[in-house]
């Protein structure tokens, strides 16, 4: 059985309204959203009053919008976070009912955090759960949210960036999609994204961060450092690539940098794994059927 997967897209079309219309005039879906009504008028008035294709602009008043897409590229929710000074509340919702119980809200939850932490900053991420809302309670505690207060209708959960760091560390090893990045790799990596501008690359930083770090001496023969040579199946294409640093990219000779959607992806995986990556316009199903050179292994330290 596929592993959840879910992509936060930032682009909301009049397609996505309708979408969102749709699930907010279900009573199932809006039973614990206290102000599901008030925003199910205001997409209706974004739609007739706005021409347009794309509405992202409208979405983003006051806060972040995402719709949440599975690994079939199919919209099932959206998740809206919110700053307040160093703070941001995440609301979260699965609207395809069809998708409930197959633990989409949990991921929607962990790429929330992702770009709360990264790519905004955050210092504490809230989330406001209605008292009788078990699943959502449940989903949020087993992402690292604690209990900071309540009344007899709602639950306020926090968690902070720090602890958030933790567990993303402390996860790697049991996590079943684990990657691995050696200690030299890691420094490099750690400098380029210090230098690049603050939330262009924070997908990459996440990934370094999650990463299990090894010795250069022993790292196995079969992940995919910087440097390596790896074939890989996309989609429905066997591809050979090098995974390199931005300076040595070039896409026509196969050099993916690893800033890249694709060279992002790979960084840390072993043959064998298989992935699911949400690029601009598609989430990308990525295999890596072998690695056929590794700097490491070929003793070659200095690359």
């Amino acid at each position: 059985m596929s592993k959840p997967f879910i992509a936060l897209c930032p682009e909301i079309t009049r397609s996505h309204a309708l979408h969102l219309i749709d699930w907010l005039e279900d009573e199932c879906v809006i039973r614990y959203l206290s102000d599901s009504r008030q925003v199910s008028r205001f997409i209706e008035q974004a739609i007739d009053r706005v021409q347009l294709p794309i509405l992202t602009h409208l979405f983003n008043q006051g806060g972040r919008f995402f719709m949440a897409y599975n690994r079939h590229d199919v919209p099932v929710g959206f998740v809206r976070l919110v700053p307040s000074g160093s703070d941001c509340e995440m609301v979260l919702v699965i609207g395809d009912r069809d998708n409930w119980g197959r633990k989409l809200g949990s991921c929607a939850i962990q790429e929330g955090m992702k770009l709360a932490f990264f790519e905004m900053r955050a210092d504490r991420l809230i989330a406001k759960i209605h008292a009788d809302n078990t699943r959502s309670v449940n989903a949020f505690l087993r992402n690292g949210f604690v209990l900071e207060s309540q009344t007899p209708t709602l639950r306020s959960f926090t968690l902070t960036s720090t602890r958030y760091m933790q567990r993303l560390r402390d996860r790697a090893a049991s996590d079943g999609n684990a990657i691995y990045v050696t200690e030299i790799d890691q420094a490099r990596l750690r400098q380029l994204v210090a230098l690049e501008p603050e939330t262009s690359i924070f997908e990459l930083e996440h990934e370094i961060e999650r990463a299990i770090v090894v010795d250069a001496q022993h790292v196995a023969s079969h992940v995919v450092t910087m440097n390596s040579r790896a074939l890989l199946r996309l989609n429905d294409e066997k591809l050979e690539v090098d995974l390199v640093y931005p300076e040595d990219a070039d896409d026509n000779a196969g050099k993916l940098s690893v800033c890249s959607d694709i060279g992002t992806a790979i960084l840390g995986y072993k043959a064998g794994d298989a992935i699911d990556w949400r690029t601009a316009n598609r989430t990308q199903h990525i295999r890596i059927e072998q690695v056929l050179y590794q700097p490491e292994a070929a003793g070659h330290f200095h690359l």
